[in-house]
């Protein structure tokens, strides 16, 4: 995708969001404060996204492997994103954002099962932009959940396995949580760590990774549009010479 000026816009757009912790513990604050100035980035990114074409918008807000955070921070983390969810969907369907969250939702509690299904029913419709939450998500798990349900299917049907035994890797992508969803075209992570952290293994694979030293809360439109910048000079070759 390319703007008037010729300058390439990636399709999706997905952020690791890191350093929450460290830029509140600069402040001498607790680590939730961060969490709670991280809202504030979020709102910064959507909004680049709508300005510059960005069509989707993923962030990986809470991992599987956080649950084994302190329960305090587990519980105002949930608090704040109920919060966030709420506080937002106005805004969101004033500016056509789509909202969506994908995870293990069954490790969500019934009240945040709820208010995710009313905010999403409540943008269902807007096309502009597709803003997508991976809560209690891990790309490890994706990719067994997806394995599991292919093997229950050929349990129930054997007579398919043949089918199952000679897909591609689009028809294996239909069985993961994103299914509908572009695999993201940039990377981005936050705090200076360079990592995946075990997120969207599979879907990013060819997905440019851009690591900035930024802490999230201090992410906002002009980091976003540097990333972006970044971007538009890559040369994406998928393993092909050009």
């Amino acid at each position: 995708m390319a703007t008037e000026d010729g300058k390439k816009v990636p399709l999706h757009v997905s952020i690791i969001m890191d350093g929450n912790g460290r830029w509140a513990k600069e402040r001498g604050k607790e680590r939730v404060y961060g969490h709670f100035e991280g809202v504030e980035s979020v709102r910064a990114c959507v909004e680049a996204s709508v300005e510059t074409g960005v069509r989707y918008l993923s962030l990986f807000a809470f991992s599987e492997e956080n649950w084994g955070r302190p329960d305090a921070e587990v519980s105002a983390l949930m608090e704040l994103m109920v919060k966030a969810m709420r506080a937002e969907m106005d805004s969101l369907n004033k500016n056509g954002v789509r909202f969506m969250v994908l995870g293990n939702r069954a490790h969500l509690s019934d009240n945040v099962n709820n208010v995710i299904d009313d905010c999403m029913q409540m943008t269902a419709s807007n096309t502009r932009l597709t803003l997508i939450l991976f809560m209690s998500y891990s790309g490890k798990w994706d990719i067994l959940q997806a394995a599991k349900r292919l093997a229950a299917e050929a349990a129930a049907n054997p007579e398919g396995i043949d089918a199952i035994l000679s897909m591609d890797n689009d028809a294996f992508a239909r069985y993961l949580v994103t299914d509908g969803i572009p695999d993201p075209d940039l990377i981005i992570r936050t705090s200076g760590e360079t990592r995946l952290s075990n997120y969207l293994l599979w879907q990013g694979a060819y997905s440019e990774l851009l690591f900035v030293d930024t802490l999230w809360p201090d992410f906002r439109k002009e980091e976003f549009r540097l990333a972006l910048e970044s971007y538009s000079k890559r040369d994406r070759r998928y393993g092909k010479v050009k």
